[in-house]
């Protein structure tokens, strides 16, 4: 198994705020995001960061949160 990426894209994730969780998901992995990981808001998950990883808070369909790690 590949080691994880220690480097991630030079991506602002406010700019994913307000799109549909699909247009979303395909933007980050074609801007070059190795895992992408789309949540229901409050959604309990481990605080671990992992360089390469976009999280999306969806709500009602569209982004309503993103950050790294």
């Amino acid at each position: 198994m590949a080691p994880f990426s220690t480097s991630e894209p030079d991506d602002d994730p406010e700019t994913y705020v307000g799109l549909t969780q699909p247009d979303a998901e395909e933007r980050a992995r074609g801007r070059g995001w190795t895992t992408v990981r789309s949540l229901a808001p409050g959604t309990i998950i481990t605080m671990e960061y992992r360089a390469g990883r976009l999280n999306f808070e969806v709500k009602d369909g569209s982004v309503a949160r993103a950050w790294k790690g």
